[in-house]
């Protein structure tokens, strides 16, 4: 079994601190950045960084649904981490300033890809999947952190 990893970045708009709590706010914020792969959404304890338990489905193609049930740490400022309880899988979010009023965003997933031809396929294809899943939450997360004092998570 090879590890696979999909990474994707975003400059955004916005400071990182901004940036990195609107990522760690799963209670009010995460699930609206979610794309339409994501159904059963729940935070199952905490809720806002470092302890939360999250669960959710991620329906990456047709046939792969994955069942997620992620514990989030917080190991350095600027980074959250979700390690799947289910899986091998590990996403890590990073921020960091970009300028002044601008943070790069970087997510990164690896896991344990299965073996032989399904693996070559998984290591050949899955990323690229992934990575345009990410650039929508990554898309979604600037509209959210760029939005004006005062106005984030208002409709």
């Amino acid at each position: 079994m090879a590890q696979v990893e999909a990474t994707t970045e975003r400059i955004i708009a916005a400071d990182a601190e901004t940036v990195i709590d609107t990522l760690a706010d799963y209670a009010n914020t995460r699930a609206s950045l979610l794309p339409g792969q994501f159904s059963e959404y729940e935070v199952r304890e905490g809720g806002d960084g470092e302890g939360t338990l999250v669960h959710w489905k991620l329906q990456a193609t047709s046939k792969r649904v994955r069942d997620c049930l992620l514990e989030v740490t917080e190991p350095t400022d600027g980074q959250l981490v979700e390690k799947d309880r289910n899986s091998t899988m590990v996403t890590t979010w990073t921020v960091t300033p970009a300028g002044e009023n601008r943070s790069k965003t970087v997510v990164t997933t690896v896991w344990k890809g299965a073996g032989g031809i399904g693996g070559f396929f998984e290591r050949t294809f899955a990323p690229k999947g992934l990575a345009r899943i990410y650039d929508a939450i990554l898309a979604n997360l600037a509209a959210e952190a760029e939005k004006p004092a005062g106005a984030a998570g208002k409709e």
